[in-house]
């Protein structure tokens, strides 16, 4: 049987556990107890008859109590269990907020001689108090979105209900699509609009003014008023009405573009649009408002049951707690604590059940066209389970791993494609080497990804939450290893075939062809429109590339830039692409003559281009999201990437040169070390948050989520290690052709080591963040926002 400790462990939410009950803190108090009622039951006396005489004389009041408790049980009184602990409720002030109910225990005569037992009950109460007091805030944070969607709903069917009407009339629009101004001011009786409007109604409007007259004039019949009219309107109390306008993230290039132009426009122009009727909306904008208002009802329900969560676990936590104190005191002291948990705020509202219940309805309703099955999809997403196939695949596919590449290692000994005296060898390292170094790499990039979900789930670090993945589809370590597995079986296996068909005579024209195949065949299954082979997670990875190759125009997520981040260590395998495709596309393999991709013109300006062409996109993800948000933060962080720009062209240049001066030299020197202290800096103190002078933890930070703290010592010190593995170009080191590319795979290696393990404390400093702040539930934006009507 687990033990609850364990399962609360397992059940809790990271981002809430500080809210939580400290089961474990109480179990600690409990042992004490246990430990300082020892001596008391271990009397002297060597029979029963001496050890009730002992206890009844040095302790006569515990001796009397016990005795009429058991008394009163035979007569079935249920008194008793009051006279042990009375928990009083106290109403408190909360700064001028709504008053909040605090727990204190009073003891009886029985308990209140024991420390143990007093500090116990004081820590509960205060458990008790922690509990109620956060779960009144998140739940009337809930309430409060909850109303605020309500509005944000009803706006949104007003204005698909105006639409719909235009159509249904059947009349020649002047507005393109229905279109209707979309910035408006409602007054208290537009949440009524759709109740209260009737085809007569409708038939009431003048036919002689113009299409978008009669939509304005519709609406502020029903109680919306334009924004941007020549004359401010005001409802019947004299008082003015509320502007709204719709705000739609620029999430693509399209709306990204059409932002910043509008907005530079606007500042050109001082700022037109205030002296006309505005900008109009059709029902591609209404169709993203209802996105983002659908989103906003998910989150919103996801939240309202992780607080149903919370107020059950608790429930059990305690009810588990203080049946460990009952035991341990042989007493029944529970009862009456109980009773006071259940009256108490977090347990006896029902307004989260209520709301979610709200919500489920509404969502049914307007989002699901009253289709509660397709409902539940977007509200309650089954978990992916998991399966022990995956796990017999991962096994058999790494045992083959094993033996094939035993089998290439054997016959590249015996072919000596690697010994420098051969000419084969040359020729293979040029040709073959680049296309497997990519997959190498790749594959050694799954693999770490695959330790880091695994670190990550049993660190209890959300990284669904972080990135935002689907909890139906999201890729779990397990299934990581398996396409890793299954890739470097599959490589391997090609690289043993293409050296048999080596051996046996082959042109190498004809046997070259294999690594091209492969590639071929892996980029067909990443774009593969079947559901095979994990589609959701390959078509993500398509979608955060896009985002990546297109920024600053996409909207910037964690995913993305995190993506990015992995990008900027495989500059190596983007090189090795580029060398692949020249190979396979400028007929090269027909000619076998490799030397066409390394003696152009075009071919050095690519090298320049690829070396800092993840560095631009990762500095150009920071520029929007500076702005986005408007944190300078983010302009010293694309800092960052330029310098490292400046470093990886400095170095190529003075690799490239075949007279290397001492000018180039100190230039490459100095941008080094300048890019790896600046990255260094940042990896420390703002990606992983160590290096805290004033930390409890010398130069750590708080809040640590592994134990043993000289790990994160250690990790340090490896970064540093790793992050100046730039030194072996600008040695000079004098190495064959083989062994400087077998150096370079290395170096590459251990660059993707370096960022495997950089992952996991990033995702560690995010989720304490996230834990910090208790969040666990993602804040969407809201399309319609109140605006003064005067603008």
């Amino acid at each position: 049987m687990v033990k609850f400790s364990k399962e609360l462990e397992a059940q809790l939410i990271p981002e809430w556990r500080e809210a939580f009950v400290n089961y474990w803190q109480l179990k600690k108090q409990i042992k004490k107890i246990k430990l300082s009622r020892a001596p008391k039951h271990s009397s002297s006396a060597q029979d029963g008859d001496g050890d009730l005489f002992g206890r009844s004389i040095f302790d006569p009041i515990r001796f009397v109590t016990k005795k009429l408790a058991s008394a009163n049980n035979l007569f079935g009184s249920a008194d008793n269990k009051t006279e042990l602990i009375q928990v009083k409720r106290k109403n408190m002030e909360n700064n001028g907020e709504e008053d909040q109910d605090v727990y204190e225990t009073e003891l009886a005569q029985l308990f209140s001689q024991e420390d143990e037992v007093r500090i116990f009950f004081e820590k509960l109460d205060e458990e008790l108090n922690k509990v109620n007091q956060f779960y009144g805030t998140k739940e009337g944070e809930f309430l409060e979105r909850g109303e605020i969607l309500n509005k944000q709903l009803q706006i949104l069917m007003d204005l698909k209900q105006i639409l719909k009407d235009r159509r249904w009339k059947n009349s020649p629009a002047k507005l393109s699509s229905g279109s209707v101004p979309c910035s408006w001011s409602s007054s208290p009786r537009s949440s009524d609009y759709a109740e209260s409007i009737t085809d007569d109604q409708l038939n009431e409007t003048s036919i002689e003014i113009s299409e978008t007259d009669e939509t304005i004039a519709t609406l502020e019949k029903n109680g919306i008023n334009f924004m941007n009219l020549a004359t401010r309107t005001k409802t019947k109390k004299g008082k003015p009405k509320m502007a709204m306008r719709i705000d739609i993230p620029a999430t693509t290039p399209t709306r990204t573009i059409s932002a910043v132009t509008s907005m530079l426009w606007e500042d050109l122009v001082n700022n037109p649009k205030k002296e006309g009727h505005g900008e109009y909306i059709n029902r591609k904008k209404i169709q993203c408002a209802e996105k983002m208002i659908r989103g906003a009802f998910v989150e919103l329900y996801r939240g309202l049951g992780l607080l149903k969560t919370y107020s059950s676990l608790n429930m059990v936590a305690f009810v588990k707690i203080l049946k460990k104190f009952d035991k341990v005191s042989n007493q029944q002291a529970s009862a009456s604590y109980l009773k006071a948990v259940k009256r108490s705020h977090f347990i006896s509202s029902d307004k989260v059940v209520r709301l979610m219940d709200e919500v489920e309805s509404m969502f049914i309703k307007h989002f699901a066209n009253n289709d509660r099955k397709k409902a539940m999809k977007f509200l309650r997403p089954q978990q992916h389970k998991d399966s022990h196939m995956v796990t017999f695949f991962v096994g058999l596919f790494t045992g083959c791993f094993v033996s094939l590449f035993s089998v290439y290692a054997i016959l590249a000994h015996l072919s000596g494609i690697f010994s420098p005296s051969k000419g084969t060898a040359s020729a293979y390292m040029e040709t073959v080497y680049p296309v497997f170094s990519v997959f190498a790499l790749l594959s050694l990039h799954l693999f770490m990804y695959g330790c880091n979900l695994f670190m990550w789930k049993n660190s209890r670090i959300n990284y669904n939450f972080i990135f935002e993945f689907a909890p139906s589809t999201v890729l779990k370590y397990r299934d990581a290893f398996l396409i890793c597995t299954t890739f470097m079986t599959a490589v391997v296996g090609a690289m043993v075939v293409h050296l048999i068909l080596r051996a046996s005579g082959f042109s190498p024209s004809q046997v070259d062809t294999i690594p091209g195949i492969l590639l071929l065949v892996f980029i067909a299954l990443l774009i593969c429109p079947f559901d095979i082979f994990y589609r959701p997670t390959r078509y993500c990875f398509i979608r955060v590339i896009r985002n990546i190759v297109c920024s600053p125009f996409y909207k910037v997520l964690m995913v993305d830039f995190f993506m990015a981040d992995q990008l900027t260590s495989q500059i190596t395998l983007l090189r090795h692409m580029e060398s692949t495709a020249c190979y396979f596309l400028a007929g090269s393999l027909r000619k076998h003559q490799y030397e066409t991709c390394h003696s152009g013109r075009l071919f050095s300006e690519l090298v320049y281009v690829i070396s800092f062409l993840p560095y631009y996109w990762r500095a150009m993800q920071c520029a929007r999201r500076w702005f986005d948000e408007c944190d300078p933060t983010h302009l010293a962080n694309m800092g960052k990437y330029v310098s490292a720009m400046v470093a990886a062209v400095a170095r190529l240049t003075y690799a490239r040169q075949v007279h290397q001066d001492h000018l180039w030299f100190s230039i490459v020197l100095v941008t080094s070390i300048v890019a790896t202290v600046y990255q260094l800096y940042w990896d420390f103190v703002k990606d992983w948050g160590l290096l805290n002078p004033k930390s409890k933890n010398p130069w750590l930070r708080d809040e640590l989520i592994l134990k043993n703290k000289s790990i994160y010592y250690v990790s340090m010190a490896l970064n540093v290690v790793l992050r100046v593995a730039w030194v072996e170009t600008v040695m000079g080191f004098r190495v064959g052709a083989v062994e400087s590319r077998l150096l370079e795979f290395l170096l590459a290696s251990l660059e993707v080591i370096r960022r495997g393990h950089w992952n996991f404390y990033r995702l560690e400093n995010e989720h304490l963040n996230n834990v910090g702040k208790y969040r666990a539930v993602k804040t969407v934006p809201l399309p319609f926002r109140e605006t003064d009507s005067d603008g």
